[in-house]
C-alpha cells in the first residue's frame, strides 16, 4: 500500500519538476534485525524516486560493505547524497528512523538541497565553516509530531551541505531509546554537537552558532 497520497503524490511531483536541477539519490540501509520501520522507509523512497526521473535509490542491508563508505551505523538510515556521473558527492546528510509526520517535510527539504536548491547561511556561519579544521558531528532527536522539530533539522542540514566538515544526522527518537536515554532527550528537538554540548528546541541561526562555536572550543 502506498504511503503517499495521490493528492500528496501529485504536489510532491510539482514540487520536484520546479526545484530539482541535478540527480539525487537516496542511500537507503536496512537491516532485518528488530527494525521496526525498515519495510517503510524503503518504501517511501521508492515512492519519491518514482516522482522524479532525477531521484534514484540504491538499497543495502547495514551490513553491507557498500553502506561502509557513508558511515550509516543503524537503521532504517537514508543518506541524501548527490549522484554525479563521477561519483556520489556526500554532503553529510542523514535520517536515522522514518521521516513521518512533520519530518516528511525535512526530507524532502535534504532532496531540494542536495539536487539544487542550495540554501543560504549568515555570512557568519558560513565564515566559520569555511575556518573549521576539525570534524563537527549534529544530531537533532525528533518525533514525527513534534512541529518545531522540522526546522531544527534542515538547519544542521544546511550546515552539514555547507561544510564537508559537519555531518547532520535526524534521529527519531523513539525508534532508538538507547541513544534517546544516552543523550537524555526528554523533550524535542534536542540538538546534541559532538557528544557533549546540547541545544534544546529549535535554535535561531545565531544561536545554534555559538553552540557550534563551543563545541570545537570544548
Amino acid at each position: 500500500m502506498a504511503l503517499l497520497s495521490y493528492e500528496d503524490a501529485e504536489a510532491v511531483r510539482s514540487q520536484f519538476a520546479s526545484k530539482l536541477t541535478g540527480p539525487v539519490k537516496l542511500i537507503v540501509a536496512t537491516s532485518a534485525d528488530d527494525c521496526l520501520y525498515c519495510p517503510e522507509v524503503l518504501g517511501l523512497a521508492e515512492e519519491l524516486a518514482a516522482l522524479s526521473e532525477q531521484i534514484t535509490v540504491a538499497h543495502h542491508d547495514l551490513s553491507d560493505a557498500a553502506i561502509a563508505a557513508y558511515g550509516l551505523d543503524k537503521a532504517p538510515a537514508i543518506a541524501v547524497v548527490a549522484a554525479n556521473g563521477s561519483g556520489d558527492t556526500d554532503y553529510g546528510i542523514r535520517f536515522y528512523g522514518i521521516p513521518s509526520g512533520y519530518e516528511f517535510m525535512s526530507l524532502l527539504d535534504a532532496i531540494y538541497t542536495v539536487g539544487g536548491t542550495a540554501p543560504q547561511l549568515q555570512a557568519s556561519t558560513q565564515a566559520f565553516l569555511d575556518t573549521l579544521e576539525e570534524d563537527l558531528h549534529i544530531q537533532v532527536f525528533v518525533t514525527p509530531t513534534c512541529p518545531y522539530c522540522p526546522r531544527a533539522v534542515i538547519l544542521a542540514h544546511h550546515l552539514a551541505y555547507a561544510s564537508p566538515r559537519v555531518t547532520a544526522d535526524m534521529v527519531e527518537a523513539t525508534e532508538f531509546p538507547e541513544l534517546s536515554d544516552r543523550y537524555q532527550v526528554m523533550g524535542v528537538p534536542r540538538t546534541v554537537i559532538n557528544e557533549t554540548v546540547h541545544q534544546e528546541g529549535a535554535a535561531p541561526e545565531a544561536m545554534l552558532l555559538q553552540k557550534l562555536r563551543q563545541a570545537v572550543t570544548a
